[in-house]
């Protein structure tokens, strides 16, 4: 698809969306029905945030992208996805490591800021990019289809954690990982404590494989692959880590 198509497309999208948000809007508590066989996290939840976490330049400057992107060990030719990418500081960064040959996938609950990337991809003729409005349950990823899943400083404000990682799962090819970047504090607060993190992703079937902190990354870098042992998702059992942990090891 051209860019000029998928820019069209996120416009139908966020046409689309913002009609239903005016015809039905959520009320207090309410969750998709598509969620409600998974568990809630028992944790607060972050309030949705600015999309732009910091000015690209002040991330650029302390090579913020530049750091995750050599941990997670991103090379040409991969296939990426940036889940809650907002004004796309990660998805045009990845886009120049994966090369033509690579291709990442941009995907946001916001449509209008997947609007604001469609026409900076545009722009800037980012051919390997692709644009995709996601859900809070569901980030409607195609299956066997990542070597890499970007979440960065957006965990914390996904609502139904358990639904999203679960139907997340199948998109990781095998060998992928799922890269979080997070702020060590309270998940109120727009970070979540690592131990937290921890627990819920095995939950639903993934094991930590490496974890760093950096003050680069004004937090931690976690890196998780599949275990190949997803539950049902009547039988996740929710995580509560009611004591602050350093996150150093997986208890």
């Amino acid at each position: 698809m051209g860019i000029s198509s998928r820019v069209c497309a996120v416009t139908a999208c966020c046409a689309a969306l913002a009609l239903l948000a005016a015809c039905k809007p959520a009320g207090e508590g309410e969750r998709p029905e598509s969620a409600l066989e998974f568990p809630l996290p028992i944790r607060p939840v972050s309030d949705l945030g600015a999309n732009q976490f910091s000015t690209e330049v002040a991330r650029d400057n302390r090579r913020e992208a530049q750091i995750v992107m050599d941990l997670a060990r991103i090379e040409p030719g991969m296939t990426v996805a940036d889940i809650g990418a907002g004004e796309g500081y990660y998805t045009v960064r990845l886009a120049e490591r994966v090369g033509e040959n690579g291709r990442v996938l941009a995907q946001d609950i916001d449509a209008g800021a997947l609007g604001r990337l469609a026409r900076r991809v545009e722009r800037e003729r980012l051919d390997n990019v692709s644009i995709k409005l996601g859900a809070a349950d569901d980030p409607r990823l195609p299956a066997d289809s990542f070597d890499r899943v970007f979440l960065v400083h957006v965990y914390h404000e996904v609502s139904e954690p358990y639904a999203l990682l679960w139907r997340l799962y199948p998109a990781v090819r095998e060998g992928g990982q799922v890269i979080v970047v997070e702020t060590d504090r309270p998940s109120d607060q727009h970070g979540i404590y690592p131990k937290q993190l921890f627990c819920e992703f095995d939950a639903v079937g993934f094991r930590l494989v490496e974890f760093v902190r950096k003050p680069e990354l004004a937090g931690y870098y976690a890196q998780f692959e599949k275990t190949g042992n997803r539950p049902e998702p009547g039988a996740i059992e929710p995580c509560e880590v009611p004591v602050r942990d350093t996150g150093e090891q997986v208890q």
